[in-house]
């Protein structure tokens, strides 16, 4: 992470020909809709935009036929994921959430969502991928039955980041060590899963090695980590870190070469909307993954941000050399631990080719 700048191409090499012998030849991408089904959120995270409190302009909670228009919607694009973004617990901190989901007939949000991906399930070909914040145990098994992956990010193991001031400064649920517990018990019960570092937001470059390792561990006891995301903090007036400086391209290619180095069997993965109009380095430094592309929603968390359009992905993917492929929001190789008869099952079957990826071509 801190090699001399001539040392970089080496490191680069090796963190290419890890890839390549993981996925050869291939980068992925998910065709998505973004659903963010509520802004509300109990923390107070220093480069959060999303997050709104009640009567705040922007302030939303969507209702269940606005979900539906949007998978509907999707669906019509040829998505295939339903990414369900939320705020953590709201209605912990707010009686203004707790009315709107009495008024919508559930206990919490958790229970809002639970029965959300259900009806994305039920009513359309699209297969749930929900974000949403803490899980217990109970929370855990509940949401998978209703998808088939889920995920959270760790974005740092720096409890210091939790001080006044700092990133995660009032943010309750941004503590390293129960988000750590949130993914191994995700591996207890076998359900694929998702996380990655956010970085930028305070951490030194010995913490994102620290977070890869966790994260290395975690997947080495349960072998349930799909996928490891490497997202860049991108600064915003409306924030509170706006005048926080942003992490370098260099940086950026630094830490996905170490994570792909240390977890040369994950799939590794880096939003290109964040890094644009440069995110094809990011292949030179061991990506296999584009992550979710929206041909319909924006990126909710970063707005300013527009994804790139499937076409100019998919040529400037092919420019360096690869085939971009359509994957499902649950990976090709974790596709078989969807085991549970029933709806799920079925779903993911109906999406799935010989090989696990999407049957609609990229």
């Amino acid at each position: 992470m801190r090699c001399r700048d001539h040392e970089v191409p080496a490191l680069l090499a090796a963190a290419r020909e890890a890839r390549q012998r993981f996925k050869p030849g291939i980068i992925t991408y998910s065709r998505k809709v973004f659903i963010p089904l509520t802004n509300l959120c109990r923390d107070y995270c220093g480069y959060c935009i999303f997050r709104r409190d009640p009567g705040q302009s922007g302030a939303h909670t969507m209702t269940p036929d606005q979900v539906l228009d949007v998978a509907r919607a999707g669906e019509k694009t040829g998505c295939t994921e339903a990414l369900f973004s939320l705020g953590d617990k709201p209605e912990l901190a707010f009686p203004e959430m707790r009315d709107t989901l009495h008024r919508l007939g559930y206990k919490s949000t958790l229970h809002y969502l639970e029965a959300m991906c259900e009806l994305v399930l039920r009513e359309t070909a699209l297969l749930p991928h929900p974000n949403p914040g803490l899980l217990s145990a109970e929370w855990i098994a509940r949401l998978g039955k209703v998808s088939p992956s889920m995920g959270l990010m760790l974005e740092t193991t720096n409890a210091s980041l939790l001080a006044a001031g700092a990133a995660h400064d009032n943010a309750p649920d941004k503590i390293p060590a129960k988000r750590l517990h949130t993914i191994e018990e995700a591996g207890r019960q076998n359900i694929p899963f998702t996380t990655g570092l956010l970085i930028g937001i305070g951490e030194t470059p010995e913490d994102r090695v620290e977070a890869l390792l966790a994260i290395r561990e975690l997947h080495r006891r349960y072998g349930h980590i799909q996928e490891v995301i490497i997202q860049n903090f991108r600064a915003k007036p409306e924030i509170p870190m706006h005048n926080w400086p942003e992490p370098t391209q260099n940086e950026m290619m630094r830490t996905i070469a170490v994570a792909r180095l240390l977890m040369p069997d994950i799939n590794i993965q880096a939003p290109p909307n964040l890094s644009a109009p440069y995110y094809d380095e990011f292949l030179d430094a061991g990506i296999n993954d584009w992550g979710g592309i929206s041909p319909l929603t924006p990126d909710f968390i970063n707005p300013e941000k527009p994804w790139p359009h499937l076409e100019q992905l998919k040529s400037r993917t092919e420019a360096r050399g690869y085939l971009l492929r359509q994957r499902l929001p649950v990976y090709p190789e974790f596709v078989p631990t969807v085991t549970q008869a029933g709806l799920l099952l079925e779903r993911v079957k109906a999406a799935a080719d010989s090989e696990g990826y999407a049957r609609r071509a990229a």
